[in-house]
């Protein structure tokens, strides 16, 4: 059985109820947007009551599938003010599973804090936390689990999230080092969970595992087995590396973003300062570590904790997101700067690449130099105070963008631009406009130079394709392992039909994708949204990359033309 827990947050009413039988075949993403079209008012307010706040496990997230324990987080977001998705690895997913447990709703809005705790043995119950408010994610965790054990998993909100920051994360429990570095970091979905008055979720490990009934073990077994050998058979740079070793071919190739979305090539000898050879000469010589998973069973294992001089680990999970926007995007060429930042918004609950962005948009309005390592890290403590100014940092990168008198605003549909600058990925710029998500990398990219070069219907068709397989990667598992997936067509029909009997083709699984975009896509027109938020930033159609020459060529009307419907 996959459970439902339901709670109430005005209530405290906790209930628990089967998985509906039409929503057995959806999966993270995909359930996030079957309760918001099923259940929520599209016009509702993000920060009010008809909000719900949606935990969701994958389709076979009760099954030992590899990179197949990633959680979704959803409701509407506070920042694009439309359907949203975070998804993100750690220990809360497969706890859920043990569990037997598919997905939690919280609902209403309540007046005292809570948080939600699940024992070992499933009874989960609303519990005061006066005593955690104020506290930011680190040393929440750490008296969470002076209190409830170490094996517990937490998924949890800093002030950030309290105080209803719209760039505010949510923050879980790495598998790897427990920190709460694991974030699900896009939309404001903090301060989503922050309005329900929800400090915290707390899941014990279930006392016995929750069984799973295979319709057909071998053949799951078999399709898992050829996952793992495609996984493991060829060297990854995710793996030798991690995310960073990205840095150097999209510095090269003028994606990276570099002082605001200015378009320029970042100085060789800087870039050298943030690669990937110089985060790996880092970790030798602090004792730091690579090669780490950061959920239970991934064969990956692209996670790592990077230490200071003094070899205390200042974050865990330094990615190239972070780095492209808090490190190349405001200007800054130093790890120890960027892991500071890091370390500085998973404490506080924010999302990384939205600050940096937001960061890039003060400098360029005057609030600090590009470069000024230190001014960087004081308008992050602005926020962390509360100051006016910290105030409007916390609303995004659009609003505060708009509120200083920044020229450019790197913003899709009111959430900023991931690490791909869109004139020299202009695939991926076509996902950043028309993805329900907004300027979401993880939507759908096309980073290769030659897509650029192809007709305008090439370029919009390749966004399509390649966001309805993302949509179908993210109701099953990790983009990492999904891609495994693609060059063998018999490793996921396989899993499906081993675990859920039925006859599942690949362009079954396909649909899953469609579906959910199509949901979501539904949502959002209620919601109000219309072809003029299909569109990019005026600046990166007017202003030429420095870098390549190019600008970004196809206006709302041509990229609308590839959006399912």
């Amino acid at each position: 059985m996959s459970k439902v827990i339901r709670v109430n947050a005005k209530t405290g009413a906790v209930t628990s109820e089967e998985l509906k039988a039409e929503y057995k075949n959806y999966g993270n993403r995909g359930l996030v947007a079957k309760v918001m079209t099923d259940e929520v008012n599209p016009k509702c307010d993000p920060l009010g009551k008809e909000n719900k706040f949606i935990m969701a496990n994958g389709i076979l997230s009760q099954t030992p599938l590899p990179m197949g324990h990633r959680l979704s987080v959803g409701g509407k977001s506070p920042l694009t003010g439309g359907i949203k998705e975070a998804n993100v690895g750690g220990t809360v997913s497969t706890l859920m599973a043990n569990h037997g447990i598919k997905m939690i709703v919280i609902e209403d809005a309540g007046d005292a804090w809570k948080l939600l705790y699940i024992d070992k043995a499933g009874k989960a119950e609303l519990v005061p936390a006066d005593e955690y408010v104020g506290l930011n994610n680190y040393k929440l965790v750490e008296k969470l689990k002076k209190k409830y054990g170490n094996k517990v998993g937490v998924l949890s909100i800093g002030q950030a999230g309290e105080w209803g920051y719209r760039n505010s994360s949510l923050q879980v429990t790495d598998f790897s080092t427990g920190d709460p570095s694991r974030a699900a970091a896009r939309g404001g979905l903090g301060a989503l969970l922050g309005s329900k008055k929800i400090k915290a979720v707390v899941i014990d490990d279930a006392a016995t595992k929750a069984p799973y009934e295979y319709v057909d073990k071998d053949k799951y077994d078999t399709a898992r087995k050829r996952l793992v050998e495609v996984l493991t058979s060829r060297p990854s740079g995710f793996t030798q590396v991690g995310t960073i070793s990205n840095v150097d071919g999209v510095g090269g190739m003028g994606m990276l973003p570099v002082n605001n979305f200015s378009g320029a090539l970042m100085d060789v000898k800087q870039l050298k300062k943030i690669n990937g050879d110089a985060f790996m000469a880092k970790l030798a010589k602090n004792g730091g570590k690579n090669g780490l998973p950061c959920q239970a069973g991934c064969v990956v294992r692209c996670s790592n904790y990077y230490n200071d001089s003094k070899g205390k680990t200042i974050t865990s999970g330094l990615e190239y997101e972070t780095v492209a926007l808090c490190g190349a995007n405001c200007g800054i060429a130093d790890l120890d700067t960027v892991a500071k930042i890091d370390q500085m918004c998973d404490d506080f609950g924010l999302d990384t690449i939205e600050t940096g962005a937001t960061i890039g948009v003060a400098m360029e309005a005057g609030k600090a130099e590009f470069g000024d390592k230190k001014a960087a890290i004081n308008l992050i403590k602005e926020m962390m105070a509360g100051t006016d100014l910290g105030k409007i940092l916390g609303k995004g990168t659009a609003l505060a963008g708009k509120e200083l008198g920044a020229k450019r605003i790197p913003a899709a549909k009111g959430q900023s631009l991931a690490g791909y600058d869109p004139r020299t990925s202009q695939v991926t710029g076509i996902t950043y406009a028309t993805s329900p998500m907004g300027g979401d990398h993880t939507a759908g990219m096309g980073m290769m130079p030659n897509f650029d070069a192809m007709p305008k219907n090439f370029r919009y068709m390749m966004s399509t394709n390649m966001q309805n397989s993302m949509a179908t990667c993210d109701n099953i598992m990790c983009m990492f392992g999904f891609l495994g997936t693609m060059g063998d067509p018999t490793i996921l029909p396989g899993l499906f039909q081993g675990a859920l009997g039925e006859e599942w083709t690949q362009e079954k699984i396909n649909a899953l994708g469609v579906e959910t975009l199509k949901m979501e896509l539904a949502f959002n027109d209620a919601a109000g949204f219309t072809i003029d938020d299909n569109a990019l930033p005026d600046f990166f159609t007017e202003e030429p990359a420095p870098s390549t020459g190019a600008v970004f060529d196809l206006t709302k009307e041509e990229m609308t033309a590839g959006v399912i419907s």
